[in-house]
């Protein structure tokens, strides 16, 4: 098996475990969000948020033994950057379980509904612009995959970035046309990275210099 093989698959089928997970999960709870009704679809929901903050966080992890021999400190980033997108993602499950449990409240599932929906800007959009930043960067340095896929990233994430001000000052909503559009690279970005990593894995090139710039294996004296 070339070097790296098993990282690359692990963190292409977690990539593409998160696009089934969110896009059903959103599906499942605009219902309960826009009336109150259906709790049964928010429920199942909660719990593909929940996989969907595990899967994130396992991309980075998978990905961490290649992309730190790229640049550790992004790598690191990656890292943390994808785990505060998965505690984004379990904030706005749990305000979801809040307004299930305090439904008689309506001055309190209002305020918690705007807790979901700024989880849902920060982390699935500011969060993804960002990862698309760093991920993408370290791909295009190490050369670990065609260099297309990256720069659509590198493209797509201040898209992002300049639609989520536009959300927070009011300009449209998230899930307007423009946010859709504005998101459409990030989300064609990741999918098509998932894909090329279970179907192709590392380029072979740059999986040659990163083993070749490894530094050796410390020496254990007698």
């Amino acid at each position: 098996m070339p070097p790296f093989r098993r990282q690359a698959t692990m963190a292409g089928l977690l990539y593409l475990a998160t696009f089934v997970t969110s896009i059903p999960a959103l599906a499942l709870k605009t219902p309960f969000l826009e009336t109150g009704e259906r709790v049964d679809l928010a429920l199942v929901a909660v719990v593909l948020e929940i996989l969907l903050a595990v899967a994130c966080i396992g991309t980075a992890v998978a990905l961490f033994p290649v992309t730190r021999r790229v640049e550790e400190s992004l790598a690191l980033g990656f890292v943390a950057s994808r785990t505060i997108e998965a505690g984004l993602i379990l904030i706005g499950a749990l305000a979801i379980m809040s307004m299930i449990t305090v439904s008689g409240d309506a001055d309190v599932v209002a305020g918690l509904g705007a807790l979901h929906t700024w989880a849902f800007l920060f982390g699935p959009a500011v969060m993804s612009a960002i990862n698309a930043l760093l991920l993408g960067s370290l791909l295009l340095r190490g050369r670990l995959v065609p260099r297309a896929i990256p720069m659509l990233g590198l493209v797509g994430a201040p898209m992002l970035l300049a639609s989520s001000v536009g959300v927070i000052f009011g300009a449209w909503g998230q899930t307007s046309l423009v946010g859709f559009v504005t998101a459409l690279p990030i989300a064609v970005w990741e999918f098509t990275l998932a894909v090329w990593l279970v179907v192709k894995g590392f380029q072979a090139q740059g999986v040659a210099d990163l083993v070749a710039d490894a530094p050796p294996p410390a020496r254990v004296l007698a």
